[in-house]
């Protein structure tokens, strides 16, 4: 099936579902092997282009047909699934955690479930994933859900109507809620966006501290914009809702975060082009038109920040600067010449070995307190972005 019908055309999972199982009878029936097919999301699978501006699946598939060593996994595959219909029929929601007892409290009310017993989580998430990525469904059309993290925004001008399950519909003007942030969720798709007046841009920030530091300093009273913060690799909540502004109210967004490869490479890039174990879900998880705001390597001398050595010999930090490496020659992302400049940063850090954090820029002038919002602004207006 082609990702597109999927998504333009929603998918009847349940009858979907039939189908699938029945194929697989109708093979055992006929004495062949049945088996089970799914998109493969790694980075050797994954595309990407300019015009799009997130990672796209390739080809590749992965394939497990029924065997002595895939039997557990097929079982487990059609009694998970099985726990997921049931869900859509009567409308219930779970997260992975949950599902996860749910099976275990199946299993250890039926001894001929047994064998397919999980040591742990990690095993029952695989499935849920190998599931969605076998339809070719988002985990959310399954009413699995993530636990919400990050996203916390702040604004005086962004209105939010949110469509709930019953059909009602509850408003909330960001104006009005004094210190406490608004949480996007991880279907944002169910949100709709107005702006009471023009909203110059939306700041991402990586630290969620950072964020609140900067509102609590009174930045979105100074400036008609959306605060956020990401709080480190961005969840499906991020990524939807900075998606969401992106598509609603074709407003810039800038992302503030530190300068090392791990950011980079995990969060700027997992925000702006999605990420390749997301590979179905890039298109509504992913917002292209982000630029990355700083700490840029020239921001070091400009400022005069203060930076760490990365030191290969320690353990995380070669980690980190071999994962550089890797990403330059096998990730799409940093291949593709429209994100030359972001390479370029990744090769200045494995050179120069140094890293800065974001949180940095309040030791350029501690007597002003919003010193760092005026760096922020003045990065804006001149364009200091990659």
């Amino acid at each position: 099936m082609s990702l597109l019908r999927v998504r333009e055309l929603k998918l009847d999972i349940p009858k979907e579902a039939k189908n699938l199982a029945e194929r697989m009878l109708k093979d055992l029936e006929n004495s062949k092997r049945p088996y089970l097919e799914a998109v493969k999301t790694s980075l050797d699978n994954s595309e990407y282009s300019a015009k799009v501006g997130y990672l796209t699946p390739g080809d590749k598939v992965v394939r497990t047909e029924l065997n002595v060593s895939s039997v557990q996994k097929l079982a487990r595959v059609l009694f998970i699934l099985e726990i997921l219909l049931r869900n859509i029929k009567v409308g219930a929601v779970n997260t992975k955690r949950e599902l996860y007892y749910i099976c275990k409290g199946t299993i250890k009310g039926s001894t001929r479930y047994k064998p397919l017993d999980f040591e742990d989580q990690n095993e029952s998430d695989s499935i849920i994933d190998f599931i969605g990525d076998m339809l070719e469904v988002y985990r959310e059309e399954l009413n699995c859900f993530a636990n919400d993290r990050g996203g916390q925004t702040y604004s005086q001008q962004l209105v939010v109507t949110e469509t709930l399950n019953d059909g009602d519909k509850a408003t909330i003007d960001l104006s009005t809620l004094g210190t406490s942030p608004f949480q996007p969720k991880n279907k944002p798709q169910s949100l709709k966006l107005k702006a009471k007046k023009k909203i110059d841009f939306c700041l991402v920030v990586e630290s969620e501290g950072t964020a609140g530091t900067l509102q609590a300093m009174g930045f979105t009273k100074r400036n008609n914009c959306i605060l956020m913060g990401a709080q480190g690799v961005p969840s499906n909540g991020v990524r939807g809702w900075c998606k969401l502004i992106e598509n609603q109210l074709d407003v810039p967004m800038y992302f503030f975060g530190d300068l090392d490869a791990y950011t980079i490479q995990n969060i700027f890039r997992t925000l702006k082009a999605g990420s390749a174990a997301s590979l179905i879900r890039n298109s509504d998880f992913s917002a292209p038109n982000v630029r990355f705001l700083g700490v840029l390597p020239g921001d070091i001398k400009k400022y005069d920040l203060h930076t760490y050595k990365v030191k290969e010999s320690d353990a995380g930090d070669a980690r980190a600067l071999k994962k550089a490496k890797d990403a330059l020659e096998n990730d799409p992302f940093f291949k593709d010449k429209k994100n030359k400049d972001l390479s370029d940063i990744l090769r200045w850090l494995i050179k120069e070995k140094v890293r800065c954090e974001q949180q940095s820029y309040f030791s350029v002038d501690p007597n002003d307190p919003i010193k760092t919002e005026k760096i922020i602004l003045e990065k804006i207006r001149k364009g200091d972005y990659v």
